[in-house]
This record gives C-alpha cells, structure tokens and sequence, in this order.
C-alpha cells in the first residue's frame, strides 16, 4: 500500500512545479536579498520588462504576475494590444504608477500581496527618498532592480538572469543570453576582421516629434542607442560631447558634425503627444505613414545641408529597443546600413521573427525600421 502512495506522489511531481526555495541574489543595484525562489506572486515595475518576461515564460506569462505598471498602454500601445490578444486577462490585471514621479501606490501593492517588486534601476533614488524600500519589506516585499536601459551593456544579461530565477526559468534565460550573444557577433565580429573600416558619423536622435516645441537634439552618449551605433560600426557623434547615458546637442554642434547617417528613435506614443509629430514605427506600423514622418522631422531648420539629409541617409528605428535586451536587431540594422555591402547577407527582420518563433508567445510583425526612399523628391 505505502510502495502504491509512493509511485503514485513520483508520477505527479512533474505537474506540481519546483518548490520555492529561500536564495540569496544581488540585483543590479548591487543590493543582497534573500527570497524564497522562484516567487508566486510578481508585481512588475514597469510593464516594459514584459518583453523580457515574456521570452522567458511563454504561454504561462501571467502565471506569476499580480499588477504592473501603466506604462505599456502609453508607451507602446502596438505591443500591448499584440499581447492583450492573446492574453485576454492583461486588461484587467491591476496597473500602478512610476516610482520617481509619485504616482506609484504602495498602498494598492500591498493588498495585492506580491513577494516580489521589480523596479527599473532609475527607480531606486526615488524608491529610497520616499522610504519605499524600507515600507516594502516591512511589508514582506522584495524590491529588486534590473536595469535594461542606463547602462545595458553592463547590466542586460545580468537582469535576465535575474528575472529567470524570479520566474522560474533560468535555463530559457541562459537560451535567451545565448541567442543574443551570437546575433550581436555576427556583426562585431565581422567589424573586428576590418582594420581598415571606415566608421560613419552618425547622429541617433531620441524621440523627436514627441515634445510640444519640435525642437532638437536628444541624444545618447555612449551607452544604450548610442552603444549600438558603435557596435554596427558607426561613430556616434553624440557621444563627444555626452559622457552620460542621455542627453542634448545643439543644432549647431549637429551642423559642425555633419553626419552620414541621422537616425531618429520612434514609436506610438499618440496616447501621450501633443504634436502627433513622432514616427511611428514599431510592431505593424505602416511604413509609408512613418517616412512622411521622417521627412517632416529632416525639414527643420538646420537639417537641409546635412550630409544624410543630402544622400536619403535618413532612417527610423523603434524607441523601445532601449529598454529591452532585443539590442541584437537594430545593431544588425544600423550595420546595413552603415555598411550595406559588407554586411549584404544580413537579414535583421529574419533575426527578429526568428526570435519571436523561439521565444515568444506572440507571433512576428514588421515595422520596427523605416528609411528615406533614395533617388525621391
């Protein structure tokens, strides 16, 4: 009878699930916790990481997750609507606002009972000042930061692996740093085999269109897009003169620079713009709309003795690359670009379905690039 119960208890434990074991991690903010892995219940700082999530979950997405923040709507409705579809329930799953401006509730997340909190890494001064680190886990709550965004390079794989354990996946979050590792050599490594390379000016512009006054240069310094640049095989002249991750140009200093190529970040922010002026570009966004776009954004004054204006070097790239560790596409984009015949076998788009067939719940749409049609008026 005992040995009956026994074989009986083995046969179900592949349906039960791996039991919740107490583990010591570090965060990117280099913060020790002690939480009981994988967790059950998430509440997610900030809707964007569900790019990341989601690559590792899959079809059990939502099995974890409680409530997140707003921002997914706002920020990139394309995405949201591409997920709400095949996961119903994510229209009703609680949302909550954005520690540094004040409009998360504490409060809210603590009747949701989550074990875990996971807030971007430009959270943490705001999540100190206003004590809710501290109120956190008095109230049982784990709080740790990722970061895809300030500094990638450096932090990127080390927060999927951390949202692999908090999610009870480490080896698809192994698979997932794999695979991106080998798109993103595919292009330095055949850089490194030029010495001879001639690198492109390339001015990256952060967001143009979304600000009530039109005007310019957002920009990166040598992290995030601005890392990119350099890693296709451009020079981003942004970078010599911003030491951070984000900053300003003058349209002077854009004039003396004279770019080969002006890229400009983009996506669907009509929920939030006041001007409508932005490109938007992203999943199934419709390529001619985004280039009338683009050219409006080149007509501002000071653009038209450009270089890349002058040669239809002009190109749109989807803004939420910058917060996701999907880097490996636009750095296959930027090199065809920046060098078309050195890199004319590369396939960017393939890249990214190929992804989303390997990693993904949902299932693959072009419009995440646009350029200037050259030989137009």
């Amino acid at each position: 009878m005992i040995a009956r119960y026994a074989r009986a208890i083995i046969a179900l434990l592949p349906f039960l699930g791996s039991p919740a074991l107490a583990e010591t991690i570090t965060d990117v903010a280099g913060r020790t916790i002690e939480l009981d892995l994988p967790a059950k219940r998430v509440l997610v700082g900030e809707a964007r990481q569900i790019h990341v999530i989601a690559a590792l979950t899959g079809e059990h997405m939502l099995d974890r997750i409680v409530g997140w923040r707003d921002d997914f709507l706002t920020k990139d409705p394309d995405s949201y609507a591409a997920y709400v579809e095949r996961f119903p329930a994510l229209e009703t799953l609680p949302r909550f606002g954005y520690v540094p401006n004040g409009t998360f509730s504490l409060e809210s997340a603590i009747a949701l009972s989550p074990d875990v909190l996971t807030l971007n890494i430009e959270s943490q001064k705001g999540a100190e000042e206003s004590g809710l680190e501290d109120k956190a886990a008095a109230a049982g709550i784990k709080v740790v930061y990722v970061d895809f965004r300030a500094n990638p390079a450096k932090n990127s794989e080390k927060s999927i692996e951390l949202l692999g354990k908090i999610f009870g996946n480490e080896e698809k979050a192994q698979e997932f740093i794999a695979f991106r590792r080998a798109q993103i050599a595919r292009v330095t490594d055949r850089i490194a085999s030029q010495p001879d390379l001639v690198r492109p000016k390339v001015f990256i512009e952060r967001a143009p269109g979304n600000d009530a006054e039109n005007g310019c240069c957002r920009s990166f310094g040598p992290a995030n897009f601005g890392e990119m640049v350099e890693r296709a095989g451009g020079h981003n002249i942004a970078a010599d003169v911003i030491k951070t991750t984000f900053g300003d140009i003058s349209i002077e200093q854009l004039i003396v620079q004279n770019p080969d190529h002006y890229i400009a970040t983009g996506s669907n922010w009509a929920a939030e713009s006041k001007t409508n002026r932005f490109v938007h570009v992203g999943r199934g966004a419709d390529p001619q709309a985004a280039r009338e776009k683009l050219q409006a954004l080149v007509e501002r004054t000071g653009f038209s003795g450009l270089k890349a204006v002058e040669n239809k070097d002009v190109h749109a790239v989807w803004h939420q690359f910058y917060g996701a560790p999907y880097e490996f596409v636009p750095i296959q984009q930027f090199a065809k670009w920046f060098h078309p015949e050195l890199f004319a076998d590369l396939d960017p788009e393939a890249t990214f379905r190929e992804f989303h067939e390997k990693f993904l719940p949902i299932a693959y749409k072009p419009g995440y690039f646009v350029s200037l049609e050259k030989g137009t008026n």
